[in-house]
């Protein structure tokens, strides 16, 4: 199943872009194998794990950008997650930019939101709809994404919907983070996730939320370069 719908952005060679956290990659099928004889920690897998992931980029199915662990200083930071029926391993790997086919945009809720539970329903359409209202059109990573990507089971009753948001401009971000907290209060779904920033910089909704009404707030900003403490008013300056 491709990750990105059509009509949506359209899909950018890997070599000419910078990379950000979120983003999805499909890695050449050749090319796989090198790239998990390179990773630590492979062999030390279950057998039912390395089968799956061994054919995991023969099915099409990407792998996630990362922000770099120490030492990584070559390659792409990415990763991918094992379903809960493995053990809900995080598989972290690099991967050279030759090893790339394509990169693709974030994955929508609306095109996600087929490979839901039927119990998230309820909240996905109000997140849809408060979306459409304020012009914002939100995207998911997390459980809901690699269900819908790969079409395995990642989704579990005590699953978050982890949402990613585009900067909301100045007039309408009280209204986004209220909506997000009144949709969020009916339960029975944990909506968790981040609003993202220039450069794929995010920071998690509720802190914004918390902090944004403050003189002095401040919250936790995520990057490719690592996690730092801001002052909100700089964040849409």
């Amino acid at each position: 199943m491709p990750p990105a719908s059509p009509g949506a952005w359209r899909t950018r060679r890997a070599n000419t872009a910078v990379h950000s956290r979120h983003q999805l990659l499909r890695i050449r099928p050749e090319a796989w194998a090198g790239v998990l004889d390179r990773a630590p920690g492979i062999p030390e897998l279950a057998g039912d794990e390395r089968e799956l992931l061994a054919g995991w980029a023969e099915r099409g199915w990407p792998v996630i950008v990362r922000r770099p662990a120490p030492g990584e200083t070559r390659g792409i930071s990415v990763g991918l997650p094992m379903p809960p029926s493995l053990g809900k391993r995080r598989i972290g790997l690099t991967v050279p930019v030759r090893a790339v086919a394509r990169m693709f945009p974030l994955v929508a809720l609306e095109e996600a939101a087929a490979s839901a539970a039927p119990r998230m329903r309820p909240q996905i359409d109000a997140v849809l709809a408060l979306g459409r209202r304020l012009a914002l059109r939100p995207a998911v990573f997390g459980a809901l994404l690699w269900q819908h990507l790969t079409g395995l089971s990642y989704l579990r009753p005590a699953s978050d919907l982890d949402l990613l948001w585009p900067t909301p401009d100045r007039d309408i971000q009280a209204d986004l983070l209220a909506g997000l907290e009144r949709i969020d209060e009916r339960g029975p779904v944990r909506l968790d996730g981040e609003v993202l920033f220039s450069g794929g910089a995010g920071v998690n909704w509720r802190e914004l939320h918390a902090e944004i009404g403050r003189p002095a707030g401040a919250v936790l900003v995520k990057s490719m370069e690592g996690a730092e403490l801001r002052c909100v008013r700089t964040l849409f300056a």
